[in-house]
């Protein structure tokens, strides 16, 4: 028997699913919870906050006793009859991890609403929607009937459901069929949607020798704000700007955030950390191995996006050099190594403070860089016979059974396929502080190089200095601003950060002239290092001047350029590396 559940959502103005669950009889006791964190997300989000008006009866609406466990869970005496629970669950978060309802649609994440049994977690699972009248669902899930049919909790809670007055658009990708669901109104081509994410899923599909579901559905959320995507066995759900769809620059933003997610279908969803392995949904699972999981796949959706011809090689390198430069910005980089970044990702990543930047590095930012330096390495250990295309191939083979890559199992194959010892790497990478070794990267023929950069925010490096622009690097603070006045951290052992400058103080002044947080900036980059200057700041509502000796700018900008007379050797490198002969890079 099934364990089944009824979602309806009778007014959607008050944001509030209702919930009815069955579960057949399974003995005198049932214990039954929320889960705590949704897969992909590492954060425990207490879904259970959101429930009410819970009651627990038999199939006669007789009440069962039951005793509450904890914040999540309820043992409930069962009688080794069925038990129906019955609640509503408030969905106010328009998040890719949360749920939302309102009068314009219904998306939920099954963690978010469904109570379960350890006890029958992997017998078969039933949904029935009550939607409104001219409301649609779509979820990636079989539909026998009037339910829609998962074979156990766990890719219940992999797919998530949209219900609402969308039309699909349907298309066909390597060979198996593929959905679009749109919300928000995001200002996009829908023919050029289709043919681009269509090279994407065959250029994928081609790295792995084909797909792995019979059906797949893409969720994408026009928003005013807010970027975001979260991977399913058969789905995705994509959050982004509705006006970033219409720049080049935003179209290529999207495009990689589809192809990361996309690429997990093989890499999380089914080659996954065996740590993981089950998930355990009522507290933290941990890992050492997300430095590959999402380091890798963020490694991957630039690199996908160039070789299904939507990117060129030298806009490539030019978002590779912004993920350098953002690294090189990061004071934590020399201070927590990567393998902690992924073990500590349930609170350094996602529950970052004004003091993160210091003490803590991104295991998505770092890691795609070590993986980028791990495909060179094979590379240039084999005479680029192998890449770190032949990892994720044998990964596939050995690993794709869902049965869990053990902690030590990347560094191994790495290591088999290159022939040769890469532990040194390996230790340096992942488990020191050190800055990274980029020598490698003259197998293909270019070089990482460093530059101050400009004061202005859009300055995210990746490109060489500008032509003509002898300036003297101005003088620096040491600060990232919020929004308006505020500042949102000082940087470790900047000069803001020994003049007392604060986090969250306000700025008012520099050299008693109004200006805020980034005219502050600004205006400094305009005096020279070693000059004094006064800062006047609001903190906690009391004024304060500060004297500020500026410093010299960091070479913090980052860039990869090519070599003046490279070898045959690196053309052919390179030529393997990004497809593009070297002397079409610029053009293609």
């Amino acid at each position: 028997m099934p364990v089944t559940y009824r979602v309806a959502m009778s007014q959607p103005h008050t944001h509030l699913f209702e919930v009815e669950a069955i579960f057949p009889a399974a003995g005198n006791e049932l214990t039954v919870g929320l889960p705590v964190w949704t897969p992909g997300s590492y954060l425990v989000r207490e879904y259970s906050r959101h429930v009410q008006d819970l009651s627990v009866t038999n199939t006669a609406g007789v009440a069962l006793h039951f005793d509450r466990l904890d914040k999540r869970a309820l043992r409930i005496k069962a009688n080794n009859e069925p038990v129906h629970l019955k609640y509503r669950v408030y969905a106010n978060e328009l998040t890719v991890r949360t749920s939302h309802l309102d009068g314009s649609h219904g998306y939920f994440n099954g963690a978010t609403l469904f109570y379960y049994s350890e006890q029958l977690r992997f017998r078969p699972h039933h949904v029935a929607i009550d939607a409104p009248q001219g409301w649609r669902t779509t979820v990636a899930l079989d539909q026998q009937g009037q339910e829609f049919v998962a074979p156990n909790y766990d890719e219940l809670i992999d797919s998530p459901f949209e219900v609402g007055p969308h039309t699909p658009i349907h298309f066909n990708a390597a060979g198996v069929p593929h959905e679009i669901v749109l919300w928000g109104e995001p200002q996009l081509d829908e023919k050029k949607l289709v043919a681009d994410l269509t090279r994407i899923v065959e250029i994928e599909a081609a790295l792995f020798d084909g797909l792995p579901m019979k059906r797949y559905v893409f969720f994408i959320y026009g928003t005013d704000k807010g970027r975001g995507g979260l991977e399913h066995k058969a789905s995705t759900a994509l959050l982004f700007p509705r006006a970033g769809f219409s720049s080049p620059k935003g179209w290529e933003d999207f495009l990689t955030l589809a192809a990361h997610e996309y690429f997990h279908l093989w890499n999380v969803k089914r080659i996954k950390p065996k740590r993981l392995v089950p998930f355990d949904y009522s507290q933290e699972n941990y890992t050492q191995l997300l430095w590959f999981f999402e380091g890798g796949t963020s490694y991957y959706d630039n690199l996908l996006v160039r070789r299904a011809g939507l990117m060129t090689a030298a806009r490539y390198l030019t978002r590779f050099g912004e993920s350098l430069t953002a690294l090189h910005g990061t004071p934590g980089r020399t201070v927590l190594p990567l393998t902690d970044a992924s073990w500590l990702a349930w609170t350094k990543h996602y529950r970052p403070d004004e003091n993160s930047p210091n003490s803590a590095i991104s295991y998505y930012l770092k890691g795609e860089i070590v993986c980028a330096l791990l495909d060179l390495h094979l590379r240039r250990a084999t005479n680029d016979a192998k890449s770190f295309d032949d990892v994720l191939d044998l990964l596939w083979k050995r690993y794709g059974d869902e049965s869990g890559v053990p902690e030590n199992g990347i560094e191994q194959v790495a290591t088999e396929l290159a022939g040769t010892s890469l532990s040194a790497f390996f230790d340096h990478a992942l488990r020191g502080t050190k800055e990274l070794d980029y020598s490698v990267f003259n197998h293909v023929g270019l070089e990482v190089r460093f530059r101050p950069r400009d004061a202005s925010a859009s300055d995210k490096g990746g490109t060489p200095p500008r032509k003509g622009n002898d300036k003297t690097p101005g003088g620096w603070l040491g600060l990232v601003p919020k929004a308006g006045a505020a500042i949102a951290t000082v940087l470790d052992g900047s000069p803001a950060m020994q003049a007392g400058v604060y986090a969250d103080d306000e700025i008012v002044a520099l050299d008693g002239l109004k200006c805020d947080a980034a005219g502050l900036i600004t205006r400094c980059d305009d005096k020279k290092p070693g000059e004094a200057v006064k800062v006047t700041l609001f903190r906690r509502d009391r004024l304060i001047e500060l004297s500020v000796t500026l410093g010299a700018k960091p070479a913090d900008g980052v860039y990869l350029a090519r070599v003046d007379a490279p070898t045959e050797a690196q053309r052919a490198a390179y030529k393997a590396w990004l497809g593009t002969a070297w002397d079409e890079s610029e053009a293609k």
